[in-house]
């Protein structure tokens, strides 16, 4: 049982502008768009177990009601009481059909991460109405926020948990849920988010969530009449750097995890190169220019929270063209294609003929970082045997060199996603030609022979797919790969343990491991 609130209250705190944007009117005929699927019939009875397009994040958001918050915006700009009194409504009827431990409600009624969504909204209502039921809700709501067996520290849902007891707090004119807030958002930050800026939930579009819903945690804070958190604003600040390394020339972030591509990014660093000790290698030409070449390697602690297992896996672009790609992220769906998009072979990995053990660690084990040139040395024992990777990058010309190997008595298999812009031009042993209108690229692979080419299915957005060409290598002990971007086929050429590669802006040549 809950304490019933007392109708004297505290400030109102609406950040409205945290509300997603949900077009009113729609709304007012009974109509709802939710997570980017078709608008879908709710009437003015809502039935709150429906999920019409058996969504999660559908359901979810359904349950979050910061779509009434919407309508409580749209009053305040418009002064339309209709608004208002649909807003009500709303908020009413959810109250009333959705009691906690209820036995025929929803699951996503009372989840955790819909409660820490949708107290704000009802918080937001509250400034113009003020009846027992939402009272006693935001009572209610309060409560389950701020019970510690509940509370998700160290991660996104525990800050969006923070910011809503906080504004639930000062609503009901309880400080102590209010300072309560306040600390656990702090310490939560500091376990999140490490001295480099790295959020550990292992996907940048994360990185950049928690950067936005901290600017929400620190207005409020302000808002409230407390002090805000040294600590708290420079781990959001931290993020920033993180943030901007892993923003790509085309201004989005590179799809990394649980990161949608096209998601876009934000700020510059004067390193055009940044190791991030958390398992993350950005690298680039130039910052502000579209055309900078770009990539990123990953390596460090094993796959967590919004993470793939994608630990070795590159990316790679130049000439202002996405060359290589990974899956990327699809939804949050119990599907067969979404859980292999958090699988090694949804990336830029070299997978061995054995049983693999997710969760692996990977260890950066050197780092050589030139104004012209970086090398990288990766290994982890993912199959049960060390696996390793050298990563060479050559900028002007561009090239891109990969060696995997891994001891004898055992194989491995390269694999190479490419953009899906990118189709096969023309391919023969151990060489393979992409290309988009007058561009080309280059694949070349030592050994070449089985070298295979096949199709694929990467992630452009959510819940959208585009086919694209796959290349994996022939079985071997160890593979070399180069990518040779704006190159038909180029010469190739050794000596000794020197590797050159003909380019049309000149001959790059570099040492070949062995």
């Amino acid at each position: 049982m809950f304490w019933r609130a007392r109708t004297t209250s505290g400030r109102a705190i609406c950040l409205s502008d945290q509300f997603p944007a949900i077009d009113a009117d729609t709304v007012m005929r009974g109509r709802l768009k939710l997570a980017g699927l078709p608008c879908v019939e709710i009437g003015t009875d809502v039935d709150w177990t429906a999920n019409p397009h058996g969504n999660r994040t559908w359901a979810l958001n359904l349950h979050a009601l910061r779509w009434t918050g919407s309508l409580v915006a749209a009053y305040e700009r418009s002064g339309d009481t209709a608004y208002l009194h649909r807003a009500t409504d709303l908020a009413a009827r959810w109250i009333r059909d959705n009691p906690r431990g209820g036995s025929h409600i929803s699951p996503w009624a009372w989840a955790e991460h819909a409660i820490a969504l949708r107290a704000p909204a009802l918080v937001c209502l509250s400034e113009h109405v003020r009846t027992r039921w939402l009272w006693d809700s935001l009572a209610e709501h309060g409560e389950v926020l701020a019970d510690p067996a509940l509370y998700r520290q160290g991660h996104n849902h525990g800050l969006d948990q923070d910011i809503a007891l906080l504004v639930v707090g000062c609503r009901l004119g309880r400080a102590r849920w209010r300072d309560l807030a306040v600390r656990r958002m702090t310490a939560s930050a500091e376990l999140a988010i490490d001295a480099q800026g790295v959020l550990h939930e292992q996907a940048p579009r994360y990185g950049l969530y928690v950067h936005r819903r901290l600017g929400v945690a620190l207005r409020a804070i302000e808002q409230s009449g407390a002090e805000q958190p040294a600590r708290l604003a420079a781990r959001r600040a931290a993020l920033e750097a993180y943030i901007a390394h892993a923003t790509q020339p085309d201004g989005r972030l590179v799809p990394i995890g649980d990161s949608p591509a096209g998601t876009r990014g934000f700020g510059r660093e004067e390193a055009v190169v940044r190791v991030f000790d958390a398992g993350y290698v950005f690298g680039r030409t130039a910052w502000d220019d579209p055309r900078s070449a770009y990539y990123s390697i990953r390596f460090g602690p094993g796959r967590r929270l919004h993470g793939h297992e994608d630990h070795l896996g590159v990316t790679y672009g130049a000439q202002g063209r996405k060359i290589l790609v990974e899956a990327g992220f699809h939804s949050y769906e119990k599907s067969g294609y979404a859980e292999w998009t958090r699988s090694p072979g949804a990336h830029n990995v070299p997978v061995v003929d054995g049983v693999f053990r997710p969760g692996t660690a990977t260890r950066l084990v050197s780092a050589a970082v030139g104004d012209r040139r970086q090398t990288y040395e990766l290994a982890d024992d993912a199959y049960g045997v060390t696996r390793s990777r050298w990563v060479h990058v050559e900028h002007g010309p561009d090239v891109m060199a990969v060696h995997d190997t891994v001891p004898d008595g055992s194989v491995l298999r390269s694999l190479w996603h490419f953009d899906p812009a990118l189709t096969v031009v023309s391919r023969r042993e151990g060489v393979v030609v992409l290309g988009d209108g007058d561009f080309r690229v280059t694949l070349l692979q030592f050994p070449g022979v089985g070298q295979g080419v096949r199709p694929g299915l990467v992630s452009t957005g959510y819940l959208r797919t585009e086919e694209i060409a796959t290349v994996v290598s022939a079985p071997a002990p160890g593979v070399l790969t180069v990518i040779v971007p704006g190159a038909d086929d180029p010469e190739v050429s050794f000596s000794g343990s020197t590797m050159t590669v003909h380019t049309p802006d000149g001959p790059v040549a570099f040492p070949c491991p062995t």
